[in-house]
């Protein structure tokens, strides 16, 4: 590992498994000496939990550009604050959500110009991008069934119809493909060791 750190992203629709994933991945590490911080977005930050609020839950029309400047600011501010310090002090960083969900969900589920929404969310970061994106591939549809099974709150995004997910499913893989040197692509529907073992396979070649 450099004396950077390691930025790792979780990635993947609702319901995907993410949460899972990445608490198993910090025991794991955390058992061999390594210091992990998690992250998330939106909502990383004192300043993230606002703007959180607004772009999950509030009430009424929000215009798609504004969405996805709402959550460049978000980002801009977990990066500067959280991210960047810990990756400069040499810890892992294991963050729930990262540029790629941007592109998919105001890029492509919201139509908007996906070059565009990742050309903001770079500008906002400073051009910070993950050693390794994990993306938890799950039809959008299975996704939903296991929502249903611990939820009695959606929020904005969660409440779409099943079409925009679709969309969004769909952008995911094709910068999963455009970037396979970043991205790992698993099958969300595997066994949840199974998914573990090939997440620290990889996570170790990058500690090596």
């Amino acid at each position: 590992m450099s004396a950077r750190g390691l930025f790792l992203t979780f990635e993947g629709g609702d319901g995907s498994g993410k949460t899972t994933q990445s608490a198993l991945l910090t025991e794991w590490l955390t058992q061999h000496e390594r210091t992990v911080l998690h992250a998330r977005e939106p909502g990383g930050t004192e300043l993230g939990l606002e703007v959180r609020e607004i772009v999950m839950h509030r009430r009424g029309f929000v215009a798609p550009r504004a969405e996805a400047l709402l959550y460049a600011a978000d980002r801009a501010q977990n990066v500067a604050t959280v991210v960047r310090p810990a990756l400069e002090r040499g810890d892992i960083v294991i963050q729930d959500r990262y540029l790629d969900s941007s592109v998919a969900y105001q890029g492509a589920g919201r139509i908007l110009s996906m070059a565009e929404v990742r050309e903001l969310s770079l500008w906002a970061t400073e051009g910070l991008l993950p050693d390794l994106t994990v993306l938890l591939d799950l039809d959008p549809a299975v996704g939903r069934t296991r929502l249903d099974a611990s939820r009695t709150r959606y929020d904005r995004l969660e409440a779409e119809q099943l079409d925009f997910h679709t969309r969004v499913r769909d952008a995911y893989l094709e910068l999963a493909a455009a970037e396979p040197e970043r991205f790992l692509v698993l099958d969300a529907t595997r066994p949840v060791d199974e998914l573990q073992q090939s997440i620290r396979g990889r996570v170790s070649d990058l500690l090596d």
